[in-house]
C-alpha cells in the first residue's frame, strides 16, 4: 500500500506542458494504475467497485491523451484538476485499504463513501473534457496507445477502446477523427471488440452524438461504427435506447459523404424488427425515405431495403401508397441502373404481397408492362433483373384473367418461350416456372401456347438432372395434352412420343415422373396420330412391362391401345 502511495505527486503546480508537468501526470497515471489492479482483490461491495474501476479506467484513458499534448497557454484548470483528482485518488486508496482489510466501520457508511469517490470520479472526467472542449490543449504527434495484440486479453481490449473513447470525447477534431477510424478498424475485423465496446458506458451515446456534426468525416466514422454495431442483434435495443432513430433521419435528410449510406444500413438492420418501424414514422423518416426514392439519389437500393421492412406495418404501408410510393417504384422499374430495378421490383411485390387492392393498383398504374419491358430479350436488362421481373410478373398477375390477357398483350408468352431456349439456367428455371404457371391460367393459354412451340422444349427438360425441374415440365405437358389440339401437334413429332416412352423404361433407376409421364400418354391415346405412334414405337415394350407389373395407369393405356382396331397390331397382349 504504502509503495502505491509513494508514486502520488506531491502538488501538481508545474505547467503541463513542461517535462515535469507531463511527469506529473504520468506518475498520477501509474497510481490510477495500481488502484485499478488493487481493486480486483477487493471482495466486498463488487459492484459499486466495478463501478469505480471503470470510472479509474476512463480517467486513466483521459490523463494519458493529456500526456501527449501541447501546451497553448497557461494551465489553471487543468492545475486545478490535477490537485482535485490527487485528493480522490488518495481517499479511494484509503477506502480501497479498508476494504480489503474488512477496517471499515460499518457497511451502510462504506457504500455512502464508495459512492461520493465514485461521484468525484465522474466529475473529474467531464472537467477534462470541458477543458479539452474549450481548445486549452493540443494534439501533439502521439494519437493513440498501441492496438492489442491478437489473442490480448479482455482488459487489454477494454483499456484500448477506452482509450479510443477518451480521445474522441475529449480531443481535438483531429484526434476525434483518428479515434473513430482506429474504433472502426477493430469492430470490423473481430467482433470481441465489438461485444467489449458495447459495454463500455456512453460509446454509443457519443458515436449517436457524432451523427450531427458535419466536420472533417467524423459523422462519417460514428454513422459507420454504429452501422456495424447495429449488425448484431443483441446490442440493437442499446441503439434504440440511445436515441439513435432521430438523428439517422437528420442524417438521411442533410448528411455529408457515405454518412447517408451507414446510416440507411442501419436503419435496415434497425427496422428488421416491426416495434422499430412506428419510431421511424414517428421521426417523419419515411418521408425521407420516399424523397430519396424521388430524386433518384444513389441510396435508392438501400433504402427500398429500409421500405421494405417497413411495409410489413399496414399502417405504414397505406401511409406509402397515399405519398404515392407506387408510381415512384414503377419508374425506377423502368431505370437502367441494375441495382435500383432490382430493389425496386423486389419492393413492389413486397407491397403487394397477400394485398389485393394493391396488387391491382401496381397494375393499373402501369407495373405489370414495365416488367415486361425488363422481361423483353430485346431490352439492356440484366438477367439478373430479368428474374427479378419473371418473380414480379408471375407473383403480381397470378390471381387475375385481366391481367394475363394483358400480358399476352405484351409479349411475355414470347418472351418466356425465348428464355426456355436460350436462358442461364436460374432464368431457364424461372421461364419453366412461368410457364407452368400460364399453363394453368385457362384452356385458351394451353392452346396458345401450343401453337407458340412450348411442348418440344418442355420435352427437353423431362431428362434434366434437377427432380424439380423434370417434375416442374412433365407437369406443364400433363396440364396442355388435356387439350385435342394439343394431342394432335404433340403427336405429329415421332421424337416427343419416342422420348416419352424410353423415360419409362423400368430398369432405369431415374426416369423422372413415371406417374406424370403417364398421364401424358394416356391423355396422347385419346388421339388417333398420336395413339398409332406410340403403337407404333419400339418401346412400347416399356408400357407392357409396367402394366405387368401392376402399375394401374400403364395398364389403362395399354387397353386402350388394345381396342377396336389397334388389336391386332399388339402381339401377346396382356390382359387382365
Amino acid at each position: 500500500m504504502k509503495s502505491i502511495m509513494s508514486t502520488l505527486p506531491e502538488n501538481a503546480e508545474n505547467p503541463v506542458g513542461s517535462s515535469a508537468g507531463k511527469s506529473r501526470i504520468r506518475r498520477v497515471n501509474e497510481f490510477i494504475s495500481s488502484l485499478i489492479s488493487l481493486s480486483y482483490s477487493i471482495k466486498v461491495f463488487p459492484v459499486k467497485w466495478q463501478s469505480i474501476r471503470s470510472k479509474l479506467e476512463e480517467l486513466l484513458s483521459s490523463l494519458s491523451a493529456i500526456e501527449n499534448c501541447d501546451s497553448t497557454e497557461n494551465y489553471p484548470p487543468l492545475c486545478s484538476s490535477l490537485q482535485a483528482i490527487t485528493a480522490t485518488l488518495k481517499n479511494c486508496h484509503e477506502l480501497s485499504r479498508h476494504c480489503v482489510e474488512f477496517s471499515y466501520s460499518g457497511k451502510l457508511l462504506m457504500q455512502s463513501d464508495l459512492d461520493i469517490v465514485s461521484t468525484k470520479l465522474d466529475n473529474h472526467i467531464k472537467s477534462i473534457s470541458e477543458i479539452y472542449s474549450l481548445g486549452l490543449l493540443t494534439q501533439s504527434s502521439a494519437i493513440i496507445v498501441p492496438k492489442p495484440n491478437l489473442g490480448a486479453s479482455r482488459d487489454d481490449i477494454k483499456f484500448y477502446i477506452r482509450d479510443l473513447l477518451s480521445r474522441v470525447k475529449i480531443g481535438s477534431s483531429e484526434m476525434k477523427k483518428q479515434g473513430l477510424i482506429a474504433l472502426n478498424e477493430i469492430i470490423q475485423e473481430d467482433d470481441r471488440y465489438v461485444k467489449v465496446a458495447i459495454e463500455i458506458d456512453n460509446l454509443v451515446s457519443v458515436l449517436v452524438s457524432f451523427l450531427d456534426l458535419q466536420e472533417d468525416n467524423l459523422q462519417e466514422e460514428a454513422a459507420k461504427a454504429l452501422s456495424v454495431i447495429a449488425g448484431f442483434q443483441s446490442f440493437r435495443s442499446c441503439l434504440i435506447s440511445a436515441g439513435i432513430i432521430s438523428p439517422l433521419i437528420r442524417v438521411l435528410e442533410c448528411g455529408i459523404g457515405l454518412s447517408k449510406e451507414f446510416a440507411t444500413r442501419c436503419l435496415q438492420k434497425l427496422t428488421e424488427n416491426s416495434d422499430n418501424a412506428w419510431s421511424i414514422s414517428a421521426h417523419g423518416g419515411v418521408t425521407v425515405l420516399l424523397k430519396i426514392c424521388i430524386e433518384g439519389d444513389s441510396l435508392v437500393s438501400s433504402v427500398c431495403g429500409v421500405l421494405k421492412n417497413l411495409v410489413g406495418v399496414e399502417e405504414i404501408k397505406r401511409f406509402m401508397i397515399e405519398e404515392g410510393a407506387v408510381p415512384v417504384f414503377i419508374k425506377l422499374a423502368r431505370c437502367k441502373d441494375e441495382v435500383t430495378q432490382i430493389s425496386s421490383i423486389d419492393f413492389l411485390q413486397t407491397m403487394a404481397s397477400g394485398d389485393e387492392s394493391t396488387r391491382q393498383m401496381i397494375m393499373k398504374e402501369g407495373g405489370i408492362r414495365a416488367l415486361s419491358r425488363v422481361l423483353d430479350p430485346k431490352s439492356s436488362s440484366s438477367s439478373k433483373a430479368r428474374e427479378m421481373s419473371l418473380r414480379g410478373i408471375v407473383n403480381l398477375c397470378f390471381t387475375s384473367v385481366n391481367s394475363v390477357n394483358n400480358l399476352l398483350n405484351y409479349g411475355f408468352m414470347d418472351h418466356i418461350l425465348y428464355f426456355l431456349r436460350h436462358g442461364d439456367g436460374s432464368l431457364q428455371e424461372l421461364a419453366l416456372k412461368a410457364a407452368f404457371w400460364l399453363c394453368g391460367t385457362s384452356d385458351e393459354a394451353k392452346k396458345l401456347m401450343g401453337d407458340a412451340g412450348f411442348m418440344p422444349e418442355l420435352v427437353k427438360f423431362l431428362d434434366s438432372k434437377s427432380y424439380e425441374v423434370r417434375e416442374m415440365a412433365a407437369e406443364t405437358l400433363s396440364s396442355m395434352v388435356i387439350v385435342p389440339r394439343n394431342q394432335k401437334r404433340f403427336g405429329q413429332n415421332d421424337q416427343n412420343v419416342g422420348l416419352l416412352l424410353q423415360m419409362l423404361d423400368p430398369e432405369e433407376a431415374n426416369f423422372g415422373n413415371k406417374k406424370l409421364l403417364l398421364s401424358i400418354l394416356m391423355s396422347l391415346t385419346s388421339c388417333n396420330s398420336a395413339r398409332k405412334k406410340i403403337a407404333n414405337s419400339g418401346y412400347l415394350i416399356n408400357i407392357e412391362k409396367l402394366a405387368e407389373a401392376e402399375v394401374s395407369d400403364a395398364k389403362k393405356i395399354v387397353r386402350k391401345l388394345s381396342s377396336n382396331r389397334f388389336r391386332s397390331i399388339l402381339s401377346g397382349i396382356w390382359h387382365s
